[in-house]
C-alpha cells in the first residue's frame, strides 16, 4: 500500500469518526435541551397501567432504572422445560409413562 493511500484511508476513517462523534455529541444536547431526560412517573397513562396489572393476578411485573419486563402466565400453563422433560421420560420409560 502506497503512503498516499495510507493517508487517504486515514482521512476517511478520521470524518467518519468525527461525524459519529459530532452525532452523539448533538442528539445528546437535543434530548437534555428537550427535557426528555425527565421521566414523568405521574401521568395518567401508568396509572391505568398499574391499575390494570393489579388487576391480573397472574401478572409478575420486574422494574429496574431502565426497564420495565412484565410476565403474564396462563392458566394451567405448562413450562416448556417440563414438556421437554416428560418427553424424554416418554422413551426412557421413566416414572408416569405408563409402561408398567
Amino acid at each position: 500500500m502506497a503512503l498516499k493511500d495510507v493517508r487517504k484511508w486515514n482521512k476517511i476513517a478520521s470524518a467518519v469518526y468525527t461525524i459519529g462523534v459530532w452525532t452523539i455529541i448533538g442528539s445528546l444536547g437535543y434530548f437534555y435541551y428537550t427535557n426528555r431526560d425527565k421521566i414523568n412517573t405521574h401521568s395518567a397513562r401508568n396509572e391505568e397501567e398499574n391499575a390494570e396489572e393489579r388487576e391480573n393476578l397472574n401478572t409478575i411485573v420486574y422494574e429496574t432504572a431502565h426497564n420495565k419486563t412484565i410476565i403474564i402466565y396462563k392458566k394451567d400453563f405448562v413450562p416448556y422445560t417440563t414438556r421437554m422433560y416428560n418427553f424424554f421420560q416418554s422413551f426412557t420409560g421413566g416414572p408416569g409413562t405408563g409402561n408398567g
